[in-house]
C-alpha cells in the first residue's frame, strides 16, 4: 500500500533571473530579518556539518532530545523514556499530536528511518549504532533501542546540537537515495521552509508552522524546552559586505546579524537601537584543517613544522582585534576552561614563533617547496581574516602558499574532494567550531584518526586507541588523564592545527528580547 504522504507535495522551484527586492525599512512587526554568516548551500541536515545547514535545520526540523544551557540532554519530541535490561533496552515514547509540515502525523517509523539515515553520516551516530542490535517502531508512538551493551550517552547522541543534528523527517524522505542530499524540506519544526521564495545568494524564507506544538513545561534554553515562536515569518538575508550589513542593522532594515565583523563592533556598540551580545558563551574554536591524503601535509613532520610556524595570538587578533577579552591564545585540542582542557604538548603553540627554526624543521621534514593550497571563503569575513594571517605566517616560514579565494558554498563542496589540489582538491582551510563541539571525545568529531571522520582524513591508530580508552575510563579524573595523553598524541599526528579561541558575538536591534544563548534559534525571541 502506498503511503498517502507521498501525494502531498512540498516541491516548488524558482525561476532564474529573479531580481532581489530592496530591503524594506519599517519592517512588519511579525517579520524577523536575520543575516546569517553564510548563504545556505545545503538544506539537508543529515548531509553536511556546516553550521548554516544546522541552523536552518533547527528552524524546520525537531529532534527527539535537545540540549539545555548546561549542554545536558533533555526530552524534546519524546514524552517519556524508560531504560531496562541493565541499560541495554531504551524505550522512547513520542509526544501526542506531533505533525509534519505536510500535515501528516509524526510516527515512530519516521523516527527509526531518520535516525538510521543520520547515523550513516554522523560520527556520534555511527558510534551509537555500532552498539545497537536493533532499532524498531513497536507502535505509532513508541520506538525501542536494543543495545549490545549499555550506552548512557544515547540521549546526548540524539539531541546534540553540534555538527549534524539527528533531525526527524518523514520515512519516505529518510529512505530516499542516501548518496544524494535531499532537496525537499519536510520537517516538524516550528517553521516551514519556503522553497518558492528562495533566491540563492540573496534570501532564504521561513513561515511559522501553525500546527507546531511546543512541549509544555520547562525552560526554553539551548535547543531544549518549549519552542514558542513570536514571528510569523523569518527572512534570512545574505549580505556578505560588512559595511552594508552594519548600515542595514542600524537603520532597522535587518534585525539580527549573526556574526558581525570585528572592525564593525565599535560602530555597532555606539549605534542607537543596536546591541552587541554574546551568542555562545563557549565561543568559537578556530582551526586550520589540513589534508592528510594529498600534498605536503600528508607528511606528519611537515604538519608538525606548520604548527611551529603559526602564532595563535596574531591569528585571533586578526579575527577579533586587540581587545584581549575577545580572544584566547595558547589553546590546545579541547575548549579552554572546560574539564578536559590541559597543557600537554602546548609548548608547540605557546613557544615564540621562530621563522628560521620553522624553515629548518620543514627542510628536515623533506619539504621541497610544494604548493600548499589554502582555500579561503571571502564571503565569511572572520574566516577570511584568519586565513590572511595564516598565509602570511606560512610564507615567512618558507611554505609556498597557493591562496585560493572562493565562497563558503564552494569550499564546502571542494573540501570533500580527495584529488590533488591541482585537480580540484585542497591543502588546508580555516574553520570555526563552537566550543561545545570540542568538549570531549564524544562530540569532538575533528579529533579522530580513523581516516574517514570529517574532511582531512587523518589516519592515526594511536588517537583512535586513546579515544576508546577515554570512553572506558570509569572516573572523571581517569578521563582527564587520558585526555592529556590524547592531546599530546594529537600534537604529534596533527589531525588539524588549533589556532585559538574567539568570542562568538552577535548584534541585534535593541527592541528584540528573549534571544537564547548557544545555537542561533528563532523561538523565544520577540520584539518588545
Amino acid at each position: 500500500m502506498v503511503d498517502r504522504r507521498q501525494f502531498i507535495a512540498a516541491a516548488s522551484a524558482i525561476a532564474s533571473g529573479l531580481v532581489a527586492p530592496r530591503l524594506a525599512a519599517g519592517a512588519d512587526q511579525r517579520v524577523l530579518r536575520f543575516v546569517p554568516h553564510a548563504d545556505l548551500a545545503v538544506v539537508d541536515p543529515h548531509w553536511n556539518n556546516a553550521y548554516v545547514t544546522r541552523n536552518h535545520g533547527y528552524l524546520c526540523y525537531d529532534t527527539l532530545f535537545g540540549q539545555d544551557a548546561a549542554l545536558r540532554p533533555q526530552p524534546q519530541m519524546v514524552e517519556g523514556v524508560s531504560v531496562e535490561d541493565d541499560g541495554k533496552r531504551w524505550t522512547l515514547t513520542l509526544r501526542a499530536g506531533l505533525k509534519f509540515h505536510d500535515g501528516t502525523p509524526v510516527l515512530a517509523r519516521d523516527c527509526v528511518a531518520s535516525l538510521k539515515r543520520w547515523a550513516a553520516r554522523d560520527d556520534f551516530g555511527k558510534s551509537l549504532f555500532q552498539v545497537t542490535d536493533e532499532l524498531s517502531a513497536t507502535s505509532d508512538r513508541v520506538l525501542v533501542f536494543r543495545l549490545k551493551r549499555p550506552y548512557p550517552m544515547l540521549p546526548l547522541a540524539l539531541g546534540k546540537t553540534g555538527l549534524m543534528m539527528a533531525a526527524i523527517m518523514p520515512e519516505r524522505l529518510a529512505t530516499a537515495d542516501a548518496t544524494k542530499p535531499l532537496t525537499e524540506v519536510v520537517g516538524s519544526g516550528p517553521y516551514r521552509y519556503k522553497a518558492d521564495e528562495r533566491v540563492a545568494g540573496d534570501r532564504v524564507v521561513y513561515e511559522r508552522f501553525a500546527d507546531y506544538q511546543p512541549r509544555s513545561g520547562g525552560t526554553a534554553e539551548g535547543t531544549a524546552g518549549p519552542k514558542v515562536t513570536h514571528f510569523d515569518r523569518i527572512e534570512w538575508r545574505v549580505l556578505p559586505d560588512a559595511s552594508t550589513t552594519s548600515a542595514a542593522l542600524q537603520t532597522g532594515e535587518v534585525h539580527w546579524w549573526e556574526l558581525p565583523s570585528a572592525d564593525m563592533l565599535p560602530l555597532l556598540r555606539r549605534g542607537r537601537g543596536v546591541k552587541v551580545d554574546t551568542l555562545d558563551p563557549l565561543g568559537y574554536m578556530a582551526s586550520l584543517r589540513i589534508n592528510h591524503a594529498q600534498g605536503p601535509t600528508a607528511n606528519a613532520a611537515v604538519r608538525r613544522a606548520l604548527v611551529r610556524a603559526l602564532a595563535q595570538k596574531d591569528i585571533v587578533m586578526g579575527m577579533m582585534g586587540t581587545d584581549p577579552s575577545l580572544w584566547k591564545d595558547g589553546v590546545g585540542y579541547f575548549t579552554p576552561d572546560t574539564p578536559l582542557a590541559n597543557d600537554a604538548g602546548l609548548d608547540a603553540v605557546t613557544a615564540p614563533v621562530d621563522e628560521a627554526a620553522a624553515k629548518r624543521l620543514l627542510s628536515a621534514a623533506g619539504y621541497g617547496g610544494e604548493p600548499f593550497a589554502l582555500i579561503v571563503p571571502q564571503d565569511v569575513q572572520i574566516n577570511a581574516s584568519a586565513s590572511a594571517v595564516v598565509a602570511d605566517q606560512l610564507k615567512k616560514a618558507g611554505v609556498t602558499v597557493d591562496y585560493v579565494t572562493t565562497d563558503w558554498s564552494t569550499l564546502l563542496q571542494r573540501r570533500a574532494r580527495k584529488e590533488p589540489a591541482g585537480q580540484g582538491g585542497w591543502g588546508g582551510y580555516v574553520v570555526l567550531n563552537s566550543g561545545g563541539d570540542l568538549l570531549n571525545p564524544f562530540v569532538h568529531a575533528a579529533l579522530r584518526g580513523n581516516a574517514i571522520a570529517l574532511n582531512g582524513w587523518c589516519d592515526s591508530p594511536a588517537i583512535e586507541a586513546l579515544r576508546e580508552e577515554w570512553f572506558a575510563a570509569p572516573r572523571a579524573e581517569d578521563q582527564a588523564a587520558v585526555a592529556r595523553r590524547l592531546q599530546q598524541q594529537a600534537f604529534q599526528d596533527v589531525p588539524y592545527i588549533p589556532l585559538g579561541q574567539v568570542a562568538q558575538l552577535t548584534a541585534l536591534r535593541s527592541d528584540l528580547s528573549g534571544m537564547i544563548k548557544g545555537v542561533p534559534v528563532f523561538w523565544n525571541i520577540r520584539r518588545g
